[in-house]
């Protein structure tokens, strides 16, 4: 069977049965732009609209991202859209956790090292040259961006080794994004989050879409969960910056507007399905 036969059989699996198929999907890359001011991106408002049709059609709507909780309900602007009535967003990596029918949130305490390493960002930033590098405060994990600075690139790659000394030092780990370091506890990544949420629904299909390195664990899972029997389908969210799950995916497209046309796309197949079998 060729890659492309492949991922059309895997997107037939989905389409036949939805009702145990769980979507997972990231938000930063995926659902919303990668912007300049991190506190700025939005969720693309027709994937949204998708994902609310979307979610009367399949088992469950999950989004998984490394964003805390609360931040990702807002810039979402998730709470009371029609259709995500039975939403689950999994936030900093799954340890935080909202769901949108009791409108309810999870949120364990802070760890106590993460102040702790936080103090010592900005002397070590400035000491490298990098004053000016964001610093964003997550709650369970601590940010450094690059994205603003003369040479986002060549700033990465100051800062990676030095923040990962740091990182070490805590008892933490560096996370790498799109011109972002993220500093946060060992042993949570999106395919741990990925994984129990499959196991809660018992869902027997996954679809994921993700777009950079911190989504690599979560199409892992899907790859472990394939050879357990549960189908998989992969969809990258690709950019000019970041491609490294492209070729791991059965489905490329191009950043949050192909992910938006994509979930419009299979909301479309799967409601004519729906309303043919009636």
């Amino acid at each position: 069977m060729t890659p492309g036969e492949q991922a059309r059989s895997r997107l037939d699996a989905v389409l036949e049965h939805p009702d145990q198929t769980l979507i997972g999907i990231d938000f930063d890359g995926t659902l919303a732009p990668i912007v300049a001011d991190p506190d700025q991106a939005h969720a693309h408002p027709r994937a949204v609209a998708a994902l609310a049709r979307l979610g009367s059609l399949l088992g469950t709507v999950a989004v998984i991202t490394g964003r805390p909780a609360r931040t990702a309900v807002r810039l979402g602007g998730f709470r009371g859209v029609a259709g995500l009535g039975h939403l689950v967003v999994l936030g900093q990596y799954g340890v935080e956790r909202w769901d949108a029918e009791t409108d309810e949130f999870d949120i364990p305490p802070e760890p106590h090292q993460v102040a702790e390493l936080e103090a010592e960002i900005p002397p070590l930033l400035d000491r490298l040259g990098q004053g000016a590098a964001r610093v964003e405060h997550k709650g369970r994990a601590v940010v450094v961006h690059t994205r603003q600075l003369p040479d986002p690139d060549a700033s990465f790659e100051t800062l990676s080794g030095p923040l990962t000394d740091l990182a070490g030092r805590h008892a933490m780990v560096v996370e790498p994004g799109k011109n972002v370091l993220e500093i946060r506890s060992p042993g949570i990544d999106k395919g741990v989050a990925l994984r129990a949420i499959v196991a809660e629904r018992e869902a027997r299909q996954v679809v994921f879409v993700g777009d950079d390195l911190g989504d690599l664990p979560a199409f892992r899972v899907v790859d472990e969960l394939r050879a357990e029997g549960v189908g998989g389908l992969l969809v990258c969210s690709a950019s000019h910056e970041e491609d490294a799950l492209s070729a791991l995916a059965d489905v490329v497209v191009q950043g949050p507007d192909g992910v938006a046309d994509w979930l419009e796309e299979l909301a479309g197949a799967l409601e004519e399905r729906s309303a043919a079998s009636r």
